[in-house]
């Protein structure tokens, strides 16, 4: 038979058992999701039309989630090497053809569809390199057959240059003192898509930030964002953090800002929360874009 002493021991530690398993349970569950990409390291060499094989590691990261990796140069992606289970490897991934040889190259790692939404794992790796002779060559013949295409001599460039200068000069813009303000121009496509404009706005000054980030569910939508005809950002991977970029406006017309689709993500069109300010003035927009069509506002500077 138990004694009541006894039986407030036991009943202590069960209470106890009970408090350190539901202390461990949280602070397990406040851990974040990580990602360490170990192969490509800095001593990587890739050489094209070889295939090539992804390594890494993780903690917090359930071996049924997956993440995707990107392949960039220069912060812009140049090819998308897939999405995978979270095994910690990846092999047979075959490279673009036209991808140049250079020393400039990462992997990108991001986690898909995280638990906390805010806390995303990504890891970048080292910058390696890529050798692809066939694209060396092709590059090289390219410029050969341009320089023979043209086959100006130096006084001919010279005229070339000189003409080029004369019409620069002859259009002239409008004097500081007595700026023209040029009337609005609708971009009605861009590489082969219809612009369609959905709002216009203004502003106090003619240096603005925008940032841009992923509407909704993040699914893999890359994004390049042009004002202008230039482009501010090229081929972005969104996801919830506000990628944030300064740009300067023509206050002498209008100006046009507009989102290009690279792909579709899981959940098609893309969508982007953009968020436009002056410093003292916010708008807040939202911008779909698919591989036929791209949405733009105008933006004009108050004289």
């Amino acid at each position: 038979m138990i004694s009541p002493l006894q039986s407030f021991f036991m009943k202590s530690h069960l209470i106890i058992f009970f408090i350190c398993f539901s202390l461990k349970f949280v602070f397990c569950q406040g851990e974040k999701s990580r990602i360490q990409i170990t192969n490509p390291s800095q001593a990587t060499v890739w050489n094209i039309p070889q295939e090539v094989e992804l390594e890494w590691t993780t903690a917090n990261i359930g071996p049924e989630k997956s993440i995707r990796f990107f392949l960039v140069r220069n912060e812009m992606v140049v090819q998308e090497l897939g999405s995978f289970k979270n095994t910690g490897n990846a092999n047979g991934i075959e490279l673009a053809k036209n991808i140049g040889s250079g020393n400039q190259y990462q992997v990108v790692g991001i986690e898909l569809f995280p638990d906390d939404k805010y806390s995303i794992a990504k890891f970048v790796t080292p910058f390696f390199s890529i050798t692809n002779k066939a694209s060396d060559e092709r590059k090289k013949r390219h410029q050969m057959a341009e320089e023979a295409k043209r086959g100006l001599t130096k006084r001919e460039r010279r005229q070339q240059l000189k003409g080029k200068k004369e019409k620069i000069e002859s259009i002239s813009i409008a004097s500081p003192n007595n700026p023209t303000k040029v009337a609005p121009t609708m971009r009605e496509q861009f590489d082969g898509r219809k612009i369609s404009y959905t709002e216009e706005l203004s502003f106090d000054s003619e240096n603005i930030t925008i940032k841009i980030w992923d509407h909704g569910r993040q699914d893999g939508d890359i994004v390049s964002i042009y004002l202008n005809g230039s482009p501010v950002v090229s081929k972005h991977y969104l996801t919830y953090y506000k990628r944030e970029f300064k740009v300067k406006l023509n206050p002498n017309k209008s100006n046009d800002l507009f989102l290009y689709a690279h792909n579709l993500g899981d959940a098609p069109p893309n969508t982007v929360s953009v968020e436009i300010s002056d410093g003292t003035k916010s708008e807040n927009l939202i911008l779909n874009s698919d591989l036929q069509s791209c949405e733009a506002v105008m933006i004009s500077v108050n004289k």
